[in-house]
């Protein structure tokens, strides 16, 4: 029996790479009172046995930064703890064996930029004399990362580790932790075989076993174990010292030059889960049964691209299993279910070049009580609760692993655990031709495909096999009727005497509103940055039903429950399931509703931003007159029993006013026309109102103020350094995504946030915020530059406003355009 502590300030359980590193990283804060618990050895469940690559280019800005942060970390790591690490900055080569991959380096090497990375893009002559013993003759091209590198894992850590216990932290090896202690909703301490330690925090690094450990407290961990090969050569002769890590995503491989010999690995497209009955506990440094059969094709790939592979002799075959989620992001942050909990797991075989980012970052917000950037990539508060279903992880994992290496499509969707979230219309959705996409586990339809052709994507970086499809369906928002099924909607209710108070208190807008009235609002953090960007329904005196997105659909309300003061009377609750939502948008939308309904939605009586009960076909539904797209258009609360004959009324009276079913690539087009953001690209909790041009939706003199505002005052006062701008091309055959450069006179100002072409406008569009080297970002700044955005390595000259590229005062949305008369067929 060890001599345990009865209590700590932080209980950290699991003592891999990442533990060590939120150990390591919480004493730099001065927190000493820190235990780390470890049920075995230092490194003995996945850490030992990781390849130890250390990339800094990520897919988005601040996990990129994160990585970069890694890489600084390791390089002064050893100097600091004294402990040898084996951090070299090797550098890392990319390789591209057609144009569609090619471009996709490009587009990654375009936004290095943005990130300060030092990046090149190479001929295959010029990738070889990188790594000679490489064929080059199928290639197109290549991308380098000069000061990307490669550590040891198990000297890493324990540097972390020796650094951490030098500045006061205890780490303890051989305690298993077996459940987290909750008491009123929060973390209190862990139970050992060995005795409790009370705790102000936990934090789940525990890996493979983060699963099991976080569902004994209640908690959504979804992740699951998946075998991961590679093989250890025998001394290559002629195999120079010191090679770029070498990633050929086309084969699926990485090589690593080590003492002579290669290591090579894969990301295999089809993979195999493992521990879908548990793990043990007493799985230490264990590999799993080797499979050559599983990865004979990958191994004869990988000779084709170095083709010494095939006369060197095999030291090891390892096989070991590795964590991944269902999204291919790891899991951060405070659990939304139980109050200072925190995670920091299933880091998808990038767990070494992200553990001193994702160390730090953790460290902060436990000390700070929030998180310290933008980090809803990795936010544990993206999962929906039925993630945590092992038979769903166990379907995703076989697919998770080789997203690694496959192609980053635009749009590209998951194939496997599919169907978990469907609307009451998905079945007559599918038989109209929808192709679905996958958000939070929702089937939504994405597009639709003409009659007698498959309801299938076909990826590539130019214009996709559904673009006229969605430019059809566009146009019909634009000048008829469009139809969403938008049932995916996040929705809540507030009810209490003090709902109003204490949604006042959360919203930067005011919702002291007469009943029937809908206020957009964001709800903000003490810095003024936007926590969410959602639609407030006053439905009486005493209930509120709050609207946001699919994605944030666990994040706003875990956000809205801890701020509603203790004692206050009102009560928050999801009602998600119970209602479908049709959005009917569009400059006919009023002609179609009108002969489904006796209620008069004229201007007058039923303006913009108000909803009202109305009789609707044979149901009783909320018609709330509001758009995400720019048009009239109402969306329609249908309780979920009578959606499907609402339905049904809605587009055979439609047919004659031409209204077409849409999706939400179109919804996303014209959105993108009405410069109407998007939260978690467009806006985050790094991003505040003023600078999102959104400071129309705050009420600055309402009584009692609002969170964030003092913020906002501040920032007002001294100015605003970064705005976000609206961008069209002037070329129309360039498409944006996201993260390109934006260049303004010559120097680089920032980088798209989302993208989209805009089929009414002729051309791609784009947002971005922009920064003027920490001077104040004004309109007169705005407008007086010469813009340029960076794709795939070639500028393309852009537009810049700070308004809407369609419609800008908003004519459309209030029904201020005339329009002629239009003759409906008697219905059958």
């Amino acid at each position: 029996m060890q001599n345990i502590p009865t209590s700590s300030q932080v209980v950290i359980v699991g003592g891999g790479i990442v533990g060590c590193g939120v150990a390591y990283h919480l004493t730099l804060r001065g927190w000493t009172d820190v235990v780390l618990l470890e049920r075995k050895q230092l490194t003995s469940g996945t850490t030992w046995h990781a390849a130890g690559l250390v990339g800094q280019l990520r897919a988005t800005h601040n996990l990129t930064r994160l990585a970069q942060y890694t890489t600084e970390l390791y390089r002064t790591l050893e100097h600091e703890s004294g402990q040898a690490t084996g951090f070299q900055q090797i550098g890392s080569l990319a390789l591209a064996a057609n144009e569609e991959r090619f471009e996709e380096l490009r587009r990654g090497a375009s936004m290095a930029r943005c990130f300060g990375l030092e990046v090149d893009v190479l001929s295959p002559e010029q990738a070889r004399a990188l790594w000679p013993l490489m064929t080059t003759d199928d290639l197109v091209g290549a991308v380098h990362l000069p000061k990307d590198g490669q550590t040891n894992p198990v000297d890493t850590t324990q540097a972390l580790a020796k650094a951490a216990r030098s500045r006061g932290a205890r780490i303890l090896e051989n305690v298993n932790v077996t459940d987290i202690i909750v008491e009123n909703g929060s973390a209190r301490g862990v139970r050992t075989a060995e005795g409790d330690i009370a705790a102000e925090y936990v934090i789940n690094c525990a890996g493979m076993w983060a699963h099991r450990l976080g569902a004994s407290a209640g908690t959504t961990v979804p992740l699951h174990a998946a075998e991961h090969f590679y093989i250890v050569t025998e001394v290559i002769p002629g195999l120079p010292r010191h090679l770029p890590v070498l990633r050929d995503g086309d084969a699926c491989s990485y090589f690593k030059e080590d003492a002579g010999k290669l290591l090579v690995g894969w990301f295999e497209p089809v993979a195999k889960p493992w521990g879908m009955n548990g793990i043990s506990e007493n799985f230490s440094f264990d590999t799993l049964p080797n499979d050559f059969e599983h990865i004979e094709p990958l191994l004869e790939a990988a000779i084709r691209r170095v083709p010494a592979l095939g006369e060197a002799g095999i030291q090891l075959f390892f096989n070991g299993p590795e964590s991944f989620t269902p999204d291919d992001r790891y899991l951060l942050g405070e659990t939304p279910e139980v109050r200072n909990l925190f995670v920091a797991a299933g880091f998808n075989s990038i767990g070494i070049q992200s553990a001193g980012g994702a160390g730090k970052v953790l460290a902060d917000w436990v000390v700070d009580g929030h998180p310290p950037m933008d980090l809803w990539d990795v936010d544990i508060r993206r999962m929906m609760p039925f993630q945590r279903n092992r038979r769903y992880l166990k379907d995703r994992t076989v697919e998770a692993l080789g997203l690694l290496y496959a192609m980053h499509w635009p749009f590209r969707q998951p194939e496997t655990a599919r169907g978990v979230r469907r609307s009451a219309l998905h079945d007559r959705l599918l038989a109209s031709g929808a192709c679905f996409g996958e958000l939070a586990g929702w089937e939504r339809p994405n597009w639709f495909a003409p009659k007698g052709e498959e309801a299938r994507y076909q990826y590539s970086y130019g214009r996709q096999n559904w673009f006229d499809q969605s430019a059809g369906e566009h146009k019909a928002v634009r000048e008829s009727a469009g139809l969403f099924d938008q049932s995916s909607f996040g929705k809540y209710i507030l009810e209490g005497a003090d709902a109003e108070a204490v949604l006042n208190q959360i919203c930067a807008n005011d919702v002291s509103v007469p009943v029937g009235r809908i206020v957009h609002t964001q709800w903000l953090n003490h810095r003024g940055g936007i926590e969410a960007d959602l639609t407030i329904t006053r439905e009486s005196e005493t209930r509120f039903l709050i609207v946001t997105a699919a994605a944030t659909q666990t994040r706003d309300l875990a956000w809205l429950k801890r701020n509603i003061p203790d004692g206050a009377r009102a009560v928050a609750v999801d009602v998600t399931s119970a209602y479908a939502v049709l959005g009917l948008m569009g400059p006919r939308s009023r002609d179609v509703l009108s002969r489904l309904t006796d209620a008069d939605l004229s201007n007058d009586v039923f303006p913009f931003a108000t909803s009202q009960e109305i009789d609707l076909g044979y149901a009783r539904v909320r018609a709330s007159r509001i758009t995400y797209v720019g048009e009239l258009g109402w969306e329609l609360y249908v309780p979920t029993e009578f959606v499907q004959g609402v339905f049904d009324a809605v587009r055979e009276e439609g047919a004659a006013a031409g209204m077409r079913l849409a999706g939400y690539h179109a919804m996303n087009s014209l959105r993108m026309e009405k410069g109407y953001r998007h939260w978690g690209h467009d806006i985050t909790d790094e991003d505040t109102p003023l600078e999102a041009g959104l400071g129309f939706a705050v009420s600055w003199t309402k009584r009692g103020g609002f969170l964030g505002r003092d913020a906002l005052l501040r920032q007002k006062e001294h100015g605003l350094k970064r705005r976000l701008v609206q961008f069209a091309l002037n070329d129309p055959e360039k498409l944006l995504y996201h993260n390109e450069p934006i260049w303004r006179d010559g120097v680089l100002v920032g980088r798209i946030t989302s993208g989209m072409f805009g089929h009414t406008v002729g051309t791609s569009l784009g947002m971005g915020y922009i920064e003027n080297g920490g001077h104040v970002v004004d309109a007169a700044f705005v407008n007086a530059g010469r813009y340029e955005i960076e794709v795939a390595g070639m500028r393309v000259e852009a537009r810049a406003t700070l308004g809407a590229p369609y419609d800008p005062k908003n004519r459309r949305v209030k029904d201020l355009v005339e329009l002629p008369e239009l003759q409906l067929s008697t219905a059958s």
